[in-house]
This record gives structure tokens, C-alpha cells and sequence, in this order.
């Protein structure tokens, strides 16, 4: 709303004539008020992919990761044991990458949980929004009510 429509209102006002709450929208078919189901959309496919795919590679890589860094710590106790100095290098290697797969999985899990987080979130955003625009449409209702509209 404009200055000169705040001014223009409150002159009608106070001459007794009656104004009505009036919202600013986009118009109909713009992603407002005419969307049905509003500005904020989650489609629970596209989060279910992405989720199923975070998990499954949590799920894969924390089993295969763990194979790798067993085989590798396996590999280089029998050469250190043996005096290859490759040993003592391939087991720095085997540590190294327990902490790089671990913050991979982390990753993965937080990829998850921030997804189904999110989603619950939107949903939650959404009816808020909603109830609170179907209390101002019974507020606009009542008014309208009152002025024999």
C-alpha cells in the first residue's frame, strides 16, 4: 500500500465510508494466492530420491570402506612385520582414510536427516501459513458481515 492510499483511507475513514482489510497479492496463476498449493512446495518424490540414494550410499560405502581399511591394515602389519618400510606408509594410509570415510558418512547422514528435517519443516511452514491466511479471510468475512456487505 502507498502513501497516498494510507492518506486517501484514512480521509474515507474519517468520513464515516467503510474500508475493508485489503492484502497485497500476485495475481491469480502467479505462484500467489491463485497457486493452489502456494509458494512453498516440497515434492516428497524428489526428496525420497535423493534421501533413498544418501542412504544406500551410506549403507554400501560404510561396509565397503571398512572392508578396504581392514584388508589394507591386514596388509600392512604382514609387511611391517616382514621389515618393508612400505608397511609402516601403507598403514599411515589405512588411518588416513578411517577419518576421510567417516566425515564421507557423516556427510551421507546429514544429507538424510536435513532432508526428512526439511521436509517436516515445509509441511509445518505450510499449515501455519495456511491457518493463519483462513484466520484473516474470517476476519476480512466478519467485517464484511458487519457492513451488511
Amino acid at each position: 500500500m502507498g502513501w497516498d492510499e494510507w492518506e486517501r483511507l484514512k480521509a474515507e475513514a474519517a468520513q464515516g465510508r467503510s474500508t475493508r482489510l485489503r492484502l497485497d497479492q500476485l495475481a491469480p496463476g502467479a505462484g500467489g494466492a491463485g497457486s493452489p498449493r502456494g509458494d512453498l512446495t516440497v515434492h516428497q518424490n524428489d526428496l525420497a530420491v535423493i534421501g533413498s540414494a544418501a542412504h544406500e550410499l551410506f549403507q554400501d560405502f560404510g561396509r565397503f570402506s571398512d572392508h578396504a581399511r581392514l584388508s589394507s591394515m591386514t596388509a600392512a602389519g604382514g609387511l611391517k612385520s616382514q621389515g618393508f618400510v612400505l608397511g609402516a606408509a601403507l598403514d599411515h594410509v589405512a588411518e588416513r582414510w578411517i577419518g576421510q570415510a567417516q566425515t564421507l558418512l557423516d556427510a551421507c547422514a546429514h544429507i538424510s536427516n536435513h532432508l526428512r528435517y526439511t521436509k517436516n519443516q515445509h509441511a509445518a511452514d505450510e499449515s501455519h501459513i495456511a491457518g493463519t491466511l483462513s484466520g484473516i479471510t474470517e476476519l476480512d468475512h466478519g467485517f464484511d458481515e458487519r457492513n451488511g456487505s
